[in-house]
């Protein structure tokens, strides 16, 4: 990119920490997608045009297990970087 060496240090800072936060950002809405591809497919037998007690139920599930599971690896991950090499 030519624009990109007329750039001063901060910019290009500023740009790659703005590269990084859409790359997050890109991230979180693939597994979003995911996600919700394996929960329909668990829960969901025939769609209609509500939700019956017992798909509900096992979406919400599905959701709570996957936001522990998210959890449980990124603090793990989070431990990890903190300790540092062994």
């Amino acid at each position: 990119m030519e624009g990109f060496d007329n750039m001063s240090a901060t910019e290009k800072a500023e740009l790659q920490s703005l590269v990084a936060v859409e790359q997050q950002k890109a991230e979180f809405q693939a597994q979003v997608h995911n996600f919700t591809d394996i929960c329909w497919d668990k829960c969901v037998d025939s769609p209609g045009s509500k939700l019956d007690y017992r798909t509900e139920t096992c979406l919400v599930s599905c959701v709570d297990r996957f936001i522990d599971t998210t959890l449980t690896i990124t603090n793990r991950f989070t431990q990890m970087v903190q300790k540092g090499p062994r």
